[in-house]
């Protein structure tokens, strides 16, 4: 069957002749069960590839076959792309590169993620705004904040995408949403083709997951360039709003070089005092410059800093950028104070695990990255750090630079651990580094006692690693439920026997 045979495949929605067409769906994870589910809802011939033959895909896979999918799991089941295929929707992980994507391409069969099938299954006759939030570091907290502003103003919302719920499986719910908050990550959003978002916000770039630009876009200027474009795509065709960070060019001018609908607009945020179309801080308060008539001479106040928990800084900013989307859709200024105070974030975001004899445990597990380390480490005077982990091809040297004279020592554990012990040589040649040579999840007991050697009272342990943790741990809540056990553990012993 020629792709090009399917001549409404480029506009496909919903309500299309899907039981003419043949869908290889790349990968049997959270997003590629609920696309397949989808497709064979619609009548489309569906084959599920995936490598991995574990217990939780072949309990998928049963489902799926019980609904006349076929599915291939196991080594080499992704490695032929089948004859006769007219669309692949690959999981976001995958990158370009991989050989069912590389044949997919050589062949002219047009390659969506999830995201991308979300979008063409809500048209025609579902049709909700999106908003959208993208960063490399921020997203999961700030798409939490504008859901709980959304339901605040007495929407009907579902926060959904690489937050863990796949899009698709809200479409289908039996509630009709009036909005949907999304968080889009740059491997999402490679993946996208056609979204129309009501408004958008960039939180920040810095890089990361260079692993999986490098290998098929070369150097890491290349790499860096590739992650950078594919987060910008969050703006194109945006309709009412464009969200930048006036702290961070590189999103303005995402912004400008973005080709947008008619009419949208470029609203700012910043911790400052902002200008007119920005969000910012005056005092202690988070006002509105963007969506007030008196914009010229006036500031709405939204909320206060103490609403915002924890009042990091760059949580206030996460909090202005929900503020902007939330703002960008008519939600009153009460909703974003309501929303702020009703806000129970997940675990392992600077976190105080607790406080021993002067000295503060902190857990922020979920700093996968430098910059979102940094972060971290803007908010504590005097550090002993625990990090390492699996550093994505990222760079230490402006984040030890930057925070040289806040450690009093760093202990390291991971893959990747010489990397950051390489930067503490070059930029803070001084401070003590332990090296924790375990390969186990143990590992972490080991650190939080070397920790405890050079803590003294008013000092901060904090467990800000800068990397992933799928080396030693299933995820970043994992090693920070480890970290905090350890921490526990050494308070109820007293310290060093």
């Amino acid at each position: 069957m020629s792709t090009r045979r399917l001549g409404w495949l480029p506009t496909a929605d919903r309500l299309s002749p899907w039981q003419q067409s043949s869908v290889v769906v790349a990968g049997l994870g959270t997003s590629g069960f609920a696309a397949a589910d989808a497709l064979l809802e619609l009548g489309a011939r569906v084959i599920v590839l995936d490598d991995s033959d574990d217990d939780a895909n072949r309990d998928k896979a049963t489902l799926l076959e019980q609904l006349d999918a076929t599915v291939l799991l196991g080594t080499g089941s992704s490695a032929l792309l089948p004859a006769d295929v007219d669309l692949v929707v690959t999981s976001p992980g995958w990158r370009p590169d991989y050989a069912l994507l590389v044949q997919a391409a050589r062949r002219e069969v047009p390659i969506w993620g999830d995201v991308e099938l979300a979008w063409r299954l809500m048209h025609p006759d579902r049709v909700v705004p999106w908003l959208g939030v993208t960063g490399t570091n921020g997203k999961t907290t700030t798409t939490q904040m504008l859901d709980s502003m959304l339901r605040a103003g007495g929407l009907r919302s579902a926060a959904v995408g690489n937050i863990g719920r796949p899009i698709i499986e809200a479409l289908n719910d039996e509630v009709a949403y009036d909005v949907l908050a999304v968080e889009l990550s740059s491997f999402q959003l490679h993946w996208t083709h056609s979204l129309e978002l009501h408004s958008a916000a960039v939180l920040n770039v810095h890089p990361d997951h260079l692993e999986w630009y490098g290998p098929w876009l070369g150097d890491s200027d290349a790499a860096m360039a590739g992650y950078v474009a594919d987060k910008a795509r969050i703006y194109h065709n945006v309709r009412h709003s464009c969200v930048y960070n006036v702290a961070e060019p590189i999103t303005e001018q995402m912004v400008e070089d973005a080709e947008v609908i008619e009419g949208a607009r470029a609203i700012g945020f910043t911790l400052g005092i902002p200008d007119v179309s920005m969000l910012g801080v005056v005092d202690d308060l988070l006002v509105d410059r963007a969506f007030v008539a008196q914009r010229r001479d006036f500031a709405l106040p939204l909320a206060s800093i103490a609403d915002v928990q924890p009042a990091a800084p760059h949580n206030v900013e996460n909090a202005l950028a929900a503020a902007a989307l939330a703002r960008s859709l008519g939600v009153p200024a009460t909703a974003v104070t309501e929303g702020l105070r009703n806000l129970h974030l997940g675990g392992h975001r600077i976190a105080t695990v607790g406080v021993h004899d002067g000295v503060t445990w902190v857990d922020d597990s979920k700093a996968t990255n430098p910059h979102a380390a940094n972060s971290s480490m803007r908010a504590f005077e005097s550090i002993v750090w625990i990090a390492g982990g699996q550093a994505k091809g990222t760079s230490f040297d402006d984040l030890v630079a930057a925070h040289a004279d806040k450690l009093r020592a760093a202990v390291l554990l991971g893959v990747d651990r010489q990397v950051i012990a390489d930067a503490l040589h070059r930029h803070a040649p001084q401070v003590p580094v332990v090296m924790i040579d375990r390969a186990d999840t143990g590992a972490m007991a080991d650190a939080v006692a070397a920790a405890a050697g050079f803590a003294r009272p008013a000092d901060t342990v904090l467990l800000a690693p800068g990397c992933a943790s799928k080396d030693m741990w299933t995820g970043y809540d994992a090693r920070g439920d480890d970290f905090a056990a350890a921490v526990n553990d050494w308070f109820r012993q007293g310290g060093p026997k």
